[in-house]
């Protein structure tokens, strides 16, 4: 099992990004959550099987969002176990 932290910028937020995020979410076995940020970037950080994950992050890259998007930055660990679900942090 794996852990995704991941920053998206661009035009991310007032656009549905975490609403779209969580929607995808519930294809995939992943757990986790979207937040927004003080800085204007959207943090999703979701655990799951790595391939899982990377489905999931090419779901949202992808998306109807991907026009939002400017970049993408992606740091990988080891899951910790922590989230029962996947959900929007506030």
């Amino acid at each position: 099992m794996k852990r995704m932290q991941v920053f998206f910028s661009g035009t991310v937020q007032g656009v549905g990004f975490r609403f779209t995020a969580e929607r995808l979410a519930r294809r995939f076995s992943v757990s986790g959550f979207v937040r927004n940020l003080d800085d204007g970037r959207v943090e999703v950080v979701a655990e799951g099987e790595e391939t899982t994950l990377v489905d999931f992050l090419t779901a949202i890259r992808g998306s109807g969002m991907k026009d939002y998007i400017r970049d993408v930055e992606a740091h990988w660990s080891n899951a910790q176990g922590t989230f029962k679900g996947f959900g929007i942090a506030y």
